[in-house]
């Protein structure tokens, strides 16, 4: 019971930042056929029940091919788009509207033993999207083959405001009453960018963008997407990859990318500072700063445990208010999760480096570094010589990074004369 306790107050500023926002999910047609698709549904509906405005784009691949394999008719793609005839159109329309209806029966369920019990979802779907042929590239008729012309953003508002959640499918009508096969990646992909949406996001087998080294990449800015899609050529996550950062580069705040597999994958990106998948935003996911006056809640909270267990010397929040100018700040998702502190040292060319601290849970990814950077150019742009640091407990880490041992003697004489000899802190300095 405390870690749901301590799990749901921790997702309180999420629960309030998502209400009233735009989310467009895009959901392929594997992630549908997979066991996980009704927790999927699931935390859909928990989304609209807490205020989300929800736009839902399903894919149909794999049941296209199903449906192709039972009329025995090849398949023919090129540069990874599938090539639409008369035949392979039947099989479109056929599965996408299958497609459709199971997915409105799936978030119409309202059983007593089921988390959606009592939801009544209202489902809206329709001619929302408008499109245009691809036509010959190549040489290559692309036939029945469209691309998204625009999206009725009024139509969907419209719908959105009345409480219903949207659902589009990868079919698109002309001004002619012509059917064209949609890559549902690009449908949602423009229905973020002409909703104005608050997010994109984007379902795929892995948990998010896998480095070469088999690690998760949690966070990118739209510039070094691509670099990935180098590295990953032409597979499905440099689809969604590719998608992620068109939409953040057409004014969508964050996409994000997160696993149909994984049970929870949506909320947990969604409701936890860390999330689950990969993130492509425009703005800094995690920044080092200066502190400002607003910092001070924050930085207690961050100091007050290492000043407990004696680590750090205690600093009341009057201290800290008139301090505050000293110290930089790393700050993740509105969260300070480590800060240091640079004080110039009276009559002197030296300063002195303190109240250097690290949330536990972030020590590892080298924010002890950044910040230690971060005060050396602090200090050399003040035109200090010297860097001093006293320590209790990090001796070493000090001594990896350049510092040599001081003593109290090397110490300008304004800060040997408060030098508190019962806490015994070992002295080391730098030459900046």
């Amino acid at each position: 019971m405390p870690e749901y306790v301590n799990w749901l107050r921790h997702a309180s500023p999420y629960i309030n930042a998502h209400r009233d926002c735009t989310f467009v999910v895009m959901l392929p047609g594997d992630g549908v056929e997979h066991p996980n698709f009704g927790n999927i549904v699931h935390d859909l509906v928990l989304l609209h029940s807490l205020g989300v405005r929800l736009v839902l784009v399903h894919g149909s691949r794999p049941q296209i091919e199903a449906r192709l394999a039972a009329r025995g008719l090849t398949p023919h793609y090129h540069h990874g788009l599938r090539i639409t005839d008369a035949a392979t159109l039947e099989c479109v329309i056929d599965a996408v509207g299958q497609l459709r209806i199971a997915i409105e029966a799936r978030l119409s369920m309202d059983m007593a033993s089921s988390p959606m019990q009592g939801s009544r979802l209202r489902v809206a779907s329709g001619n929302l999207v408008t499109a245009r042929p691809i036509g010959v590239l190549e040489g290559v008729d692309y036939h029945h083959t469209g691309e998204v012309r625009r999206v009725d953003r009024k139509g969907i508002n419209r719908l959105l405001d009345e409480r219903s959640i949207v659902l589009l499918s990868p079919l698109g009508y002309s001004p002619t009453g012509e059917i064209f096969n949609l890559a549902c990646e690009d449908v949602a992909t423009r229905a973020a960018i002409d909703l104005g949406a608050d997010k994109l996001l984007l379902f795929g087998a892995d948990l998010g963008l896998i480095d070469e080294h088999g690690r998760l990449v949690r966070e990118l800015r739209p510039q070094q997407v691509p670099a990935h899609l180098q590295r990953l050529g032409s597979n499905y996550q440099a689809e969604l990859l590719d998608a992620a950062a068109e939409a953040c580069r057409g004014g969508v705040a964050r996409s994000h990318i997160v696993s149909y597999a994984e049970d929870g994958a949506l909320l947990t990106e969604l409701f936890t500072r860390d999330g689950g998948g990969t993130l492509v935003a425009q703005e800094q996911f995690e920044v080092v700063r200066e502190a400002a006056i607003e910092d001070v809640g924050g930085l207690l909270d961050l100091i007050s445990p290492l000043e407990e267990q004696g680590i750090l010397v205690r600093r009341s929040r009057e201290v800290l208010e008139r301090e505050i100018e000293q110290f930089s700040v790393v700050e993740r998702e509105g969260m300070i999760i480590a800060c240091a502190a640079l004080y110039q040292i009276a009559d002197s060319d030296a300063g002195e480096l303190a109240c250097l601290a690290v949330n536990p849970e972030y020590r590892h990814g080298g924010r002890g570094d950044e910040l230690l950077e971060r005060i050396e150019n602090r200090a050399r742009a003040q035109g200090l010589k010297t860097l001093f640091v006293l320590t209790t407990r990090t001796a070493h880490w000090f001594r990896e990074r350049g510092f040599e041992p001081s003593s109290v003697d090397r110490l300008p004489s304004a800060r040997a004369s408060l030098y508190n000899y019962q806490r015994n802190s070992k002295i080391f300095e730098k030459a900046l």
